[in-house]
């Protein structure tokens, strides 16, 4: 039976996601976009005062993302170390958001790091962006990414779908557990 997942590429201003079908060994595009976290009503604001809204933003649009294409799982990147404080808070925030709307709609999670997603997707952890997307598009077929964060998402699903190919499945165990009973407690 076919699955649909669902790739996220985290981020406080530019959140990637693509669906991937995956069918036996058949891998087939199902969409990929990037939600635009910043808006002109946004300009004279500072930042800190925009958050809130751009996480509830993030939570309607993924939300729209999931009713419509129907993902039965959700693969999303891994926190990695910035050098900016302010700016790994805002990732994090971004990223508990993604977390809770994938609980929320009781999908399968799964974290990838970074260098795992381009070791799998390109063979070297340390490929950048561009060479992701060249990747993709000679592994998937010819593809238009809006930004690079859309073509991040896509190989964050794709290497989902590697892993569970060759057995490498990454188990979400109490981390999915603890998240849904947040979720169902929100429910309420």
């Amino acid at each position: 039976m076919p699955k649909i997942v669902l790739g996220v590429d985290p981020g406080s201003r530019l959140l990637g996601y693509a669906c991937i079908e995956k069918n036996g060994n058949q891998f087939r595009v199902v969409t990929h976009g990037t939600i635009q976290l910043f808006h002109k009503e946004y300009k004279n604001i500072p930042v800190d005062e925009t958050t809130p809204s751009r996480l509830k933003e993030i939570h309607e649009k993924l939300s729209e993302v999931i009713h419509k294409y129907k993902p039965q799982a959700m693969a999303v990147e891994k926190v990695f170390f910035a050098k900016n404080a302010v700016s790994a808070l805002k990732l994090g925030q971004a990223r508990g958001v993604v977390l809770l709307t994938g609980a929320l709609h009781d999908l399968e999670i799964y974290e990838y790091s970074a260098t795992e997603v381009k070791g799998m997707v390109t063979g070297y952890g340390r490929s950048d962006k561009v060479q992701v997307a060249k990747t993709l598009q000679l592994i998937l077929g010819q593809q238009e990414f809006d930004t690079l964060d859309s073509s991040d998402a896509l190989a964050i699903a794709l290497a989902h779908c590697l892993s569970n190919r060759t057995g490498a499945q990454k188990v979400p165990g109490k981390k999915t557990r603890s998240l849904k009973s947040l979720a169902e407690s929100l429910k309420r």
